[in-house]
């Protein structure tokens, strides 16, 4: 019984899935482009300037499921980079180093780039 539910609500799981992973992912951008949510906005022309582009524009594009496996593959290397840049050199434990949300986005993204948009994305538009 507990399958067959989750099996009448794959779509929309995973469609809430890619919509809260992206919404969250371009939180990221905002505070290192736009200084919101606590952040500090950084030059565009910086580390951290291209991060934000890349996690503002990228999750949106996410959210929207435009793209989606493009720039799924793109936000996952981010992420491993930002891992082993910023978090591994403190070392290898992730709950230790505090890079748990890195590689918990890198492991959202690598699905996301795996399914691509699904049925609610504007990359059903293109296949029209």
């Amino acid at each position: 019984m507990m399958n067959e539910l989750l099996e009448k609500s794959e779509e929309y799981l995973y469609f809430v899935f890619r919509v809260f992973v992206g919404l969250l992912f371009a939180q990221h951008g905002a505070q290192k482009l736009l200084g919101w949510f606590g952040g500090k906005a950084m030059p565009l022309i910086s580390m951290m300037g291209v991060a934000g582009i890349i996690e503002l524009v990228g999750g949106l594009l996410l959210t929207l499921g435009l793209l989606t496996r493009f720039t799924a593959l793109v936000t996952a290397v981010e992420m491993l980079a930002a891992y082993f840049m910023a978090h591994a050199p403190n070392g290898l434990a992730p709950i230790m180093n505090k890079g748990e949300l890195a590689l918990l986005y890198f492991a959202s993204f690598l699905v996301l780039s795996a399914h691509g948009a699904k049925k609610w994305g504007l990359d059903n538009l293109w296949k029209k």
